[in-house]
């Protein structure tokens, strides 16, 4: 089965560090924009209220990711692939000041991939 939500090497090594740091319970969160940049977004449980129009895509790294309906719309053609880099993202995160941020990528399914997930 393919995942809607994948992590890379650096992002999997950013979160955990954010779990020693902060406990195992955390939660992603992809961004519509704003001023949160559009990109997700790791939060303690309880920074955030989940509602009933969001979408949990999957688990990366053992953490719960989830996404709004309205994005989902967006992006349900793709894969979200998210990484970790240098630098300051400029959000919300937990990551914040840390000198690394988390960053989404994506790639398109494929038409197998696409109807894999219809299925499911």
């Amino acid at each position: 089965m393919v995942d809607r939500v994948t992590a890379t090497p650096a992002a999997l090594t950013l979160i955990e560090q954010l779990q020693v740091q902060f406990g195992s319970k955390l939660m992603f969160y992809q961004s519509g924009g704003c001023c949160d940049n559009s990109s997700p977004n790791c939060y303690l449980p309880g920074e955030l209220t989940i509602g009933p129009y969001d979408r949990h895509l999957g688990d990366i790294g053992g953490v719960p990711f989830y996404i709004s309906a309205a994005q989902y719309e967006y992006w349900q053609h793709t894969q979200l692939i998210i990484d970790a880099v240098d630098g300051q993202g400029g959000t919300f995160s937990l990551e914040s000041g840390s000198g690394k941020c988390f960053l989404t990528r994506s790639r398109l399914f494929d038409d197998s991939e696409l109807a894999q997930l219809q299925g499911s």
